[in-house]
């Protein structure tokens, strides 16, 4: 039975985004309010250009917002130290690991930071929570594994572990199924669909892959040049927000099957 009031895990409220200078401010995209609640897989979509990673960088506060509010837990964004944000928000990005050495257990224990202590001792239940992040990703059987030893979809699963260990709220990721090819994309993003219905978790991931998003999400954000919209997917392609996405000169999407087809 769905909850009449759902719990809020990030909510904005006339959020705008851009780059601010001494002498000018750019916007990049302005009066975003959206809420996104526990359990939730969240797919934010867009051309390219148009300020995912700027949104991202915002409400994880990496970049301040030109104006507007961002509530986690119902808490102003501004209000946490670094240390009660790294505790409420994990975050997944796309670049390569410096520490490649690492074992996939010492790189998953990494997510434990916020909770030990200054010389980052684990106790026992800081190994429990790394084993059980290991077996929700599948991956128990690569805990000894080096890094550089993994392939590209291996080591996404190893970030996804980490942050899971973390033991945050919110997860956000920016783009994570890059580099890899279709059946491991979908096995990412299947994965993420799994561990919000699991763990009740409020998963965000930035994605080029807008089929596979409207098939597994349970809510989208849509980034236009002219607007932001938060919905499920099914309203969003009957108010016909993917018809206007692209250019119409290339490619149309068909409501039918909720995919794009090149014409």
């Amino acid at each position: 039975m769905k909850q009449d009031n759902p719990h809020s895990i990030l909510k904005t409220q006339d959020l705008e985004i851009g780059y601010a200078s001494k002498k000018e401010h750019t916007v990049v995209a302005s009066n975003i309010n959206m809420e996104l609640h526990k359990g939730e897989l969240i797919g934010l979509v867009g051309v390219n250009g148009v300020g995912k990673s700027t949104f991202l960088k915002t409400i994880t506060n990496v970049q301040k917002p030109l104006s507007g509010t961002i509530y986690i837990n119902d808490k102003n964004i501004k209000h946490y130290t670094p240390l009660e944000l790294a505790k409420v928000l994990s975050l997944v990005l796309t670049e390569h690991i410096m520490s490649k050495n690492l074992s996939v257990f010492e790189l998953v224990a990494l997510g434990r930071q916020p909770y030990t202590n200054w010389v980052g001792n684990l106790q026992e239940s800081d190994v429990s929570i790394i084993n059980t992040a290991l077996a929700l990703t599948d991956i128990s059987d690569l805990r000894h594994k080096r890094c550089f030893e993994l392939s590209d979809g291996q080591l996404q699963k190893v970030m996804i572990a980490r942050a899971l260990a973390q033991d945050t709220d919110l997860i956000i990721l920016d783009e994570p199924t890059t580099h890899l090819d279709i059946y491991h994309k979908v096995s990412t993003l299947k994965l993420l669909q799994k561990l919000a219905k699991e763990t009740h978790k409020t998963i965000l991931f930035s994605s080029h892959e807008i089929d596979l998003a409207i098939q597994l999400c349970d809510k989208l954000i849509v980034m236009t040049p002219n607007n932001v919209v938060s919905d499920m997917p099914c309203n969003l392609i009957s108010s016909g927000v993917f018809n206007a996405l692209f250019p119409e000169d290339l490619i149309a999407f068909d409501e039918k099957t909720g995919t794009f087809r090149v014409k």
